[in-house]
């Protein structure tokens, strides 16, 4: 990939952010911050806070009634949950007189379950919510609250642990309506592989600089290891959004998008660049050759599931440092994995966006969720009990270094990246004991995208996006996994998306980021 130069989004970040927003108001629930504990209708009512170690003032935890949040995320459930469960209650008990319920969605079905629990105003306390996955599109539906008041309230450790340049670059509109995960704030493509695989097989992984150079390693694996499906995909392949580097400017399931890693700002259907044309054909010969999975295109079975069972030598992921030891620690294959940086680094909205917690419209007790979401971000024991279970039962402990146990593979939910802030995890022993400092390390050069800091608002085209979802849930996997023809499946896939109403959205999308680009 032909290197750009590099821009400082520190520099780029700080600039956008002083300049307002030229978006109009999404829809939702406007400035309602649900500032209430216990059941109310409307989220009206007087304030309860709770006194915690980051300097939040307010009333003793006695004072606060019962309650039982919910917290919905993708994930595979775990044995152990329950046990889990009961032992986050103990603590939430005693700092905010609360238990929690636990509900993980297999990634195979977030996407379907999630847009009916929204639809449907399923009581909900906490969703998780990203840029990828229809964020904005899921506010402009009512689906979150505006947090802003809430974080003054109730989440000062949040606000002084975390970089300002995440919730500044998640704001649509001025507004948080998700707490952004304290983690890396740049951005890679690349492949995280059996290590231990390859170095049975003799196979040089360090030749290994793009997709293109796969081939070779693929047709061995498939030829000596069978059992093994080389590239395991259910969705996107070398086009997804992070190895791609394409910014849809907002809202990943919204079409019209630029290019993160160039300073071009003429947006434009991905489907159209050639880029994506390039690794569908890329897809597709790995798809005929039987490299890929064969139901790539249908199955639910996430990756890491996939990962879990045994049965994959390498996928296609977003990186950073210690990413193949997360995958593989999650697969109870600790040390067995590595990993390949393919892409440029880059930063933009999608990154301070791209794991978060929502607290949902429908919530009962909007305050005691910022409570909890507040001590994901401030809270040490709390933070790793959720992440990697019960001391002594889920692992042991060495200072910061955890070890498996017998036990491990009964809670491993790998979400760490999803709740609060990473930089309080424990490492675990097959890792670099310095990953924080390299997660740091990692933000340093990353290109700027020229998005940064803009999010489109879709309420003027509404309906279009609307039609445009439903087009891209019938195309877009076939497509962009190789499972058919790329010449005639993109034909088709255009000429639906042209149909639905894309000309439309892209111009609407121009419009505002020309304007965005104007306050820079």
């Amino acid at each position: 990939m032909k290197k750009k130069g590099k821009r400082s989004w520190f520099g780029v970040l700080a600039l956008v952010m002083a300049a307002a927003l030229v978006l109009s108001a999404c829809s939702g629930n406007g400035g309602n911050s649900g500032k209430t504990t216990g059941g109310n209708d409307g989220n009206k009512g007087a304030a309860t806070t709770t006194p915690t170690d980051n300097g939040d003032k307010g009333e003793a935890v006695g004072e606060l009634k019962p309650h039982k949040l919910t917290l919905v995320y993708p994930g595979s459930p775990q044995n152990d949950e329950a046990v889990v469960e009961e032992a986050l209650n103990k603590l939430l008990t005693e700092k905010i007189n609360a238990t929690i319920d636990l509900m993980p969605i297999d990634w195979g079905a977030w996407d379907d379950k999630i847009n009916l629990m929204i639809a449907g105003r399923d009581e909900v306390d906490i969703y998780f919510t990203a840029q990828w996955n229809g964020h904005a599109n899921n506010v402009s539906k009512g689906a979150f609250i505006e947090l802003n008041d809430l974080l003054d309230q109730y989440g000062q450790g949040i606000k002084d642990s975390l970089d300002p340049a995440f919730l500044e670059g998640a704001k649509i509109n001025g507004k948080n309506y998700g707490v952004p995960t304290n983690k890396e704030l740049a951005s890679a493509g690349g492949l995280v592989y059996r290590k231990d695989v390859a170095d049975e097989l003799g196979i040089d992984m360090s030749n290994v600089k793009g997709p293109e150079d796969l081939a070779a390693v693929y047709a061995v694996v498939k030829e000596k290891r069978p059992d093994l499906t080389p590239l395991y995909s259910n969705g996107g392949v070398f086009n997804a959004h992070y190895f791609g580097n394409y910014d849809f400017l907002g809202d990943g399931t919204i079409p019209g998008a630029i290019l993160k890693d160039s300073t071009d700002t003429t947006v434009q259907a991905v489907e159209d660049m050639d880029r994506y044309k390039d690794y569908l054909k890329l897809a597709r010969e790995f798809f005929t050759k039987g490299y890929i999975n064969a139901d790539a295109a249908t199955t639910q079975v996430a990756p890491q599931d996939a990962w879990n069972a045994g049965i994959v030598f390498s996928t296609i992921e977003p990186m950073k440092p210690g990413k193949a030891d997360e995958i593989a620690n999650a697969a109870g294959m600790p040390g067995k994995m590595a990993q390949i940086i393919m892409t440029e680094k880059t930063v933009a909205t999608s990154e301070t966006a791209g794991s978060m917690l929502g607290i949902s419209s429908t919530s009962k007790d909007p305050a005691r969720a910022m409570m909890f979401i507040n001590l994901l971000h401030t809270d040490k024991e709390i933070n790793n009990l959720l992440n990697f279970g019960i001391e002594d039962v889920h692992y042991t402990r060495n200072g910061e270094i955890i070890t498996p146990t017998d036990k491990s593979g009964d809670y491993a939910p790998g979400s760490a990246w999803m709740f609060g802030s990473q930089f309080l995890n424990y490492v675990w022993n097959t890792e670099a004991p310095d990953k924080w400092e390299q997660f740091k390390a990692f933000n340093e050069g990353a290109i700027s995208s020229p998005g940064l800091g803009f999010v489109f608002n879709s309420e003027p085209v509404k309906s279009e996006v609307g039609a445009l979802a439903n087009v891209i849930k019938q195309f877009q996997k076939a497509v962009e996994t190789g499972s058919v023809d790329p010449e005639q499946g993109l034909k088709d896939y255009l000429k639906a998306l042209e149909e639905a109403g894309l000309a439309k959205v892209i111009a609407e999308k121009q419009k505002q980021f020309d304007e965005f680009l104007k306050t820079k």
